[in-house]
């Protein structure tokens, strides 16, 4: 299973450019780092997690989700791409995503959100995947509505993540 979208950060249009707040990458940047090292402030977001540097570009983190614990690690290149890999967890197929910033023309910043199985879905799994498609793309667009809000706010410039 391989579920991809893309979210324009960045309009390239003259006449959309002037209606919303323009993200320099560095700012997006910040924000993303906010989706891995403080995931709670998100919409959705675990009520806590514990984040630990293991290397160079590669965060291990435990996210408590009420009753339920996830483990994850995240692979960082800088102003470029996350790498969310999940431990497997019961029985469902662990589902990794790759969050990309892209810069199709100078200036047009979006992200790219790729969605994908680690293993064979169960026939039930594959039965609910046009659910989990709309409920991913619902929530990276409520992550990327977060982002704007801080930074309107100003808070994606005093972050030092």
């Amino acid at each position: 299973m391989r579920f991809e979208h893309v979210i324009e950060i960045n309009a390239a249009q003259a006449a959309v450019q002037a209606m919303m707040t323009r993200f320099s990458r560095e700012q997006l940047w910040r924000g993303l780092m906010l989706r891995v090292r403080a995931p709670e402030r998100f919409p959705n977001g675990p009520a806590a997690v514990e984040c630990t540097d293991v290397a160079e570009g590669q965060v291990r983190r435990v996210l408590h989700f009420g009753p339920h614990t996830l483990h994850d690690e995240v692979r960082i290149e800088p102003l470029q791409r996350l790498v969310f890999t999940p431990e497997a967890h019961g029985e469902l197929a662990p589902i990794r995503l790759t969050i990309s910033v892209e810069e199709p023309v100078p200036g047009q910043l979006v992200l790219r959100f790729v969605y994908e199985a680690l293993a064979e879905l169960s026939a039930e799994e594959a039965y609910y995947s046009g659910y989990r498609h709309n409920a991913w793309l619902h929530n990276d667009r409520d992550m990327v509505g977060q982002l704007r809000e801080w930074l309107d706010m100003g808070e994606l410039e005093a972050l030092t993540h």
